[in-house]
């Protein structure tokens, strides 16, 4: 129903605009914004177990992109090697593997933004740099059978063709348990990425970027999270500020006495 009301209203504009309507009636239509999904990122403790555990994993190198600087799953399927740089430590999102209509297709960024340069942590470069060497091994062991598609993809099976996302669920589900860490969905790597960049002081100019988020909105929105024990040490430090030093006068809130209207 919301992806309907938004191809109205963007149709009626278009009408507005051509001086076919005088207004558009759809931008007086609201709807609930429904029942949202609870979601509980991984902790910091989390992250570290899902990490180790996946270093033995041949995906390691894209669960570190996932964790770190929350890579969509299209987003990693359609990675090129082209698109990294090692020696400077910097990948570019420039294109998404999809299932469409049954077929496995190169496609755009999600959005405009979703194009985009980030910085990769040195985790990600060795992580990468250990996904090329397995790359090399597999063609080599390969040989004719090597079926590469020509797109230079940064993951492929051990014939060299793409993977298929659902066997990327699939993967990171059985990761999630070895690691002992809650089954969380794979997209939810990327709500752990903006959240643990929160909680460590990154602004939500910072995080959008580097998520690719079409605006600021959703950043605050969706994906930065605050969780209990953050809201407990908050509520702590309160605490201590409204108990106060037993040292400090009483006044030095202001002049004793004086009569502030409210």
């Amino acid at each position: 129903m919301r992806f309907l009301l938004v191809i109205m209203r963007a149709a009626l504009q278009h009408a507005v605009r051509e001086d076919e309507l005088p207004r558009n009636v759809a931008r007086n239509v609201e709807l609930s914004m429904g029942t949202k999904r609870e979601i509980e990122p991984l902790t910091a403790k989390e992250g570290r177990q899902l990490l180790t555990a996946a270093r033995d994993n041949r995906l390691w190198a894209a669960y570190e992109l996932a964790v770190r600087i929350g890579l969509r799953r299209g987003e990693l399927l359609g990675l090129r090697w082209s698109d990294v740089d090692l020696y400077e430590g910097v990948l570019t999102v420039r294109q998404a593997l999809q299932r469409v209509s049954g077929e496995l297709l190169i496609v755009a960024p999600k959005t405009q933004r979703s194009a985009r340069r980030v910085a990769l942590p040195s985790e990600c470069v060795t992580a990468l740099r250990a996904q090329r060497a397995q790359q090399t091994a597999d063609r080599k062991a390969a040989g004719h059978n090597w079926k590469g598609t020509g797109h230079g993809l940064v993951f492929t099976t051990k014939n060299g063709t793409p993977i298929e996302p659902r066997n990327l669920n699939r993967s990171f589900e059985a990761l999630c348990i070895r690691a002992d860490v809650r089954t969380v969905r794979l997209h939810d790597l990327r709500h752990s990425c903006a959240s643990l960049l929160h909680e460590q002081g990154a602004d939500a100019r910072m995080i959008m970027e580097v998520l690719g988020h079409s605006s600021i909105r959703v950043t605050m929105d969706i994906y930065t999270f605050v969780r209990l024990d953050s809201q407990r040490s908050a509520f702590d430090r309160v605490g201590d500020a409204l108990r106060g030093d037993d040292n400090r006068t009483d006044d030095d809130d202001g002049a004793a006495g004086v009569l502030v209207a409210v």
